[in-house]
């Protein structure tokens, strides 16, 4: 008998097919005015519009439809969907990342990528990814999951260096958010999903409004709220099956919760709006609201082993707490625990409990615990100007933006060592503190045609000015986060909240900086067949001087059917205010178990001792040449690139601290340093060359079929790296981290009130560092997917669509560690995801 499961499974792959016709999903969409049917672009260019094969760069184009026809719910899944090069991980237990998952694309990290709404750039998030699979660790990229899918017209996908037209962080691309801006109707839609496994149940629900704003003018508003429960695909660890089989019935099974986060109150609000101001202007303003509270895992905290609290020798003894010790010392020691067979000596820890100048946390907590981090999201931003055009032809756009994003961590579940003195009413819950990232933009654009005999057409003109000022800040936790008690810190108990220490006050404060940019623009047909363009951008920082970019391109018509283009330039991504200046105290592996590393800032004298120098710009050469053929129906497009980056910018690996390297902490009045076992910091010490391939063709057949293939192959090699500082896994990391080869095939049709999409994704090998252990490496095999949606509308204005993401419920390559170290059943950084089929039903209703 077949179960309900893959009843739903075949009828889901079997269905969009079954139905008697194809049309593409782009040309079924209605001709409104906030639909998008050709694909017609802006970003790469500062002329007027363009299509995409036209363009002398490879552009991705995502519409709306593109958006929503898949199970993902956040902006970040739903990329990786559509764009092969795109790559974004679930993120379990990792530091602040569970918060801000950071993304990459063409194998570069997530502040490689410049983000653009409306063609105006985004400010970055305020997390720090200390832990980002390998490849994003230390970035500080934009939260794109504030970016609701309904309130999106179209995504251009830029994948070509534009430093040299954008600025900082476009070294691997540009991602172009087009807000809807229709000013009329309104669509709500409810969504509701679940995992294979019975967990991770979402339920979403959004709106978009369009209201006419006078005659001559458009407001448009959309909103979502979304819940999202956690995942778990973990095994019992060995150390917890031991203790239970040791007689430990206070261990929980399993004890550490490998998962997607818990995501509550996950609220986002857009606007847009615009009016003209008379035949040749307009006044535009946009902007946005957006909150959410994460809730992720941590790693178990063993009752007889776990240093700092429960232990302070490996294992051989409890650590127990004397009350007394110091100036107040009653000359009477606390009793010895041995701890035999991974069991405590009942009789001792027994007197300990009696004795109430003595305590030990194994009385709170027998079966040890495991701490859960988190945080509270804020993200709000808002730009607006005035564009149009003069008289004389000129274009202009003049505008001013201001965006903020601040996290306030949590960790509750968890304990401070030196607050052994409160015994059983210790505190359990902490707000560590928080971090503020803020940007301020000011920009002056402009572009005329001049005519010049030579070219086909005028040559475009175009310049512009901008000024920035972005500013990182951190704030203090709550006392008890970082409270030190010089007794207990001694006896040597861990200093403050477990698993992540607060901030404290002299950790707190605010670090700025600005910088001013100018540019030249030029852009032609040279010939009917030929079109260039080059661009120049200076740039000039406060914190680190100037620096100055190039870019060329070209396309060449060859034949109607089939053309070539071209591009070169320079580019680079200036140190973010926050990699610059960071403090952080986090757990993680080291040789096997867990340990308190801080991360510091490189020109901290603990750094400078272990190498650290003050922070460069990462500078990129990029080179691409690509071919467009059409060949009847069929349109293609093939890109290669090649990305060299100097100076990279990225933490080092864990480095580990002497005494006297403690001892120099301390006199630096870093108060908690003695719980630190190493230390991190961000450096410039490697080069990598980055190349690849994208495939992109789309394929109607007769009048109602479409096929889409968008493939890509991504290689990097680390070219120059110091070994004092950076592993050799952190390199394997770096270079294998993510699959070399990544595709998807889809199919769309629509046929009357029918609609359907099946998606076929192919994902390569991989390899993992586990837990960033160095020790524990994961080679993991190629998987295949199968993504499918079927729909029907019913008078023009309600749609009911069943849909699956990963339908057969496929899953990754097992651990080969899973029970021996921390639990996980898969490798956590698996591209596919480790969660296994996700079904979901969504309806969607045009109001009016």
């Amino acid at each position: 008998m077949l179960s309900n499961l893959r009843r739903l499974q075949l009828l889901l792959l079997a269905l969009p097919f079954a139905l008697p016709g194809f049309i593409s999903v782009a040309q079924a969409q209605d001709q409104g005015a906030d639909e998008l049917i050709e694909e017609i672009v802006t970003t790469g260019t500062r002329r007027a519009a363009r299509s995409v094969t036209q363009s002398m760069v490879p552009i991705d184009v995502i519409t709306a439809e593109d958006m929503i026809s898949q199970g993902a719910t956040d902006m970040d899944s739903l990329l990786r969907g559509v764009v092969p090069s795109y790559n974004v991980n679930a993120q379990a237990i990792t530091d602040a990342a569970t918060i801000i998952r950071p993304a990459n694309l063409r194998g570069l990290p997530a502040d490689n990528t410049l983000i653009l709404v409306n063609g105006k750039r985004f400010h970055r998030g305020a997390v720090i990814s200390f832990f980002g699979g390998g490849i994003s660790d230390g970035s500080q990229g934009p939260d794109l999951t504030v970016i609701p899918g309904i309130a999106v017209k179209q995504v251009e996908v830029l994948r070509d260096g534009a430093s040299a037209q954008y600025g900082s962080d476009a070294i691997a691309g540009v991602i172009n958010f087009k807000l809807r801006d229709n000013a009329q109707g309104l669509t709500v839609e409810g969504r509701y999903g679940e995992f294979a496994e019975g967990d991770g149940q979402t339920q979403q629900i959004a709106a978009n409004l369009g209201l006419p704003l006078t005659d001559v003018g458009y407001f448009n508003l959309s909103v979502e709220f979304k819940d999202s429960d956690p995942t778990s695909r973990s095994v019992q660890r060995d150390d917890a099956a031991a203790l239970i089989a040791a007689g430990n019935t206070d261990v929980i099974n399993p004890v550490q919760i490998w998962g997607s986060p818990k995501i509550d109150d996950d609220f986002k609000v857009w606007a847009n709006a615009a009016i003209e101001l008379d035949n040749n202007g307009e006044a535009y303003i946009f902007g946005n609201w957006a909150e959410r509270d994460v809730t992720g895992g941590f790693f178990f905290r063993n009752p007889n082993t776990r240093g700092g609290i429960f232990s302070g020798d490996d294992g051989a003894t409890i650590l127990v707490a004397d009350l007394t010790f110091g100036s107040q010392d009653d000359g009477i020691p606390c009793p010895v625990v041995n701890v035999v067979n991974d069991v405590p000596d009942a009789t001792a820890l027994a007197a300990v409990a009696a004795d109430p100048n003595c305590f030990a946390f194994n009385e709170l907590e027998p079966g040890g615990f495991t701490p859960q981090f988190g945080g509270a999201v804020t993200d709000a931003s808002i730009t607006g100007g005035f564009r149009g055009e003069l008289a004389n032809g000129l274009l202009y756009d003049i505008s001013a933006s201001y965006g903020r994003n601040a996290v306030v961590f949590k960790i509750i579940n968890t304990v401070n060592g030196n607050l052994a003195s409160l015994q059983l009413d210790t505190p359990r819950a902490f707000r560590p503190g928080s971090y503020v990232q803020s940007e301020r933009n000011v920009n002056v654009d402009v572009s005329y045609p001049v005519a010049v005999d030579a070219f086909a057409s005028p040559l475009n003109v175009a310049g512009g000015l901008e000024y920035r000022t972005e500013q990182f800040e951190i704030k203090n936790g709550d006392r008890n986060s970082f409270f030190i008690d010089n007794d207990l810190a001694q006896q040597g108990f861990g200093i403050g909240s477990n698993g992540f220490p607060g901030f404290k006050s002299e950790d707190a404060g605010v670090n700025s900086r600005d910088n001013f940019a100018a540019y030249i623009d030029l852009e032609a047909d040279i010939t009917d067949r030929f079109m260039a363009g080059i661009a120049v951008r200076f740039e000039n920082f406060t914190d680190f001087g100037s620096t100055t970019n190039a870019k060329l391109a070209g396309r060449l018509q060859i034949t109607d059917g089939f053309a070539v283009r071209a591009s070169a330039s320079t580019g680079f991504r200036a140190p973010t205010v926050g990699q610059a200046n960071v403090r952080n105290v986090t757990t993680s592996f080291a040789a096997g178990v867990l340990v308190d590393e801080a991360t510091l800032p490189p020109t901290d004298p603990i750094s400078v001792q272990k190498g650290g120098k003050p922070l460069r710009p990462e500078e990129s050469v990029n080179l691409a040449i690509g071919a467009i053929l059409s060949i009847g129906n069929l349109d293609l497009t093939i890109d290669y690139f090649n990305v060299n980056v100097e100076d990279r910018i990225s933490t080092t690996s864990t480095l580990e601290l002497s005494q006297q390297d403690i001892d120099d902490l301390l006199a630096q009045g870093v108060t908690d340093a003695s719980s630190f076992f190493g230390v991190k910091f961000f450096t410039n010490d490697f080069e990598t060359t980055t190349q690849g391939i994208d495939v992109v063709a789309t394929l109607p057949i007769g009048d109602n079929t479409e096929l889409t293939f968008n493939g890509n192959w991504t290689d990097t090699e680390v070219d120059k790296f110091n070994p004092e500082i950076v592993t050799a896994a952190r390199i394997r990391q770096l270079e294998d981290g993510n699959p070399d080869v990544r595709f998807s095939l889809t199919g769309t049709h629509n046929r009357n009130n029918w609609r359907g999409l099946v998606r076929v994704n192919y994902f390569g090998e991989y390899f993992e560092d586990h837990v960033d252990s160095g020790i524990f490496p994961i080679e993991a095999g190629a998987e295949f997917t199968v993504d499918a949606e079927i729909g029907y509308t019913f008078n023009d204005s309600l749609t009911i669509v069943l849909g699956a993401q990963n339908l057969l419920d496929e899953e990754p390559d097992l651990n080969p560690w899973a029970s021996s170290i921390v639990g996980a059943k898969f490798p956590v950084t698996s591209p596919m995801g480790f969660n296994g089929g996700f079904y979901y039903a969504r309806v969607s209703w045009d109001v009016f």
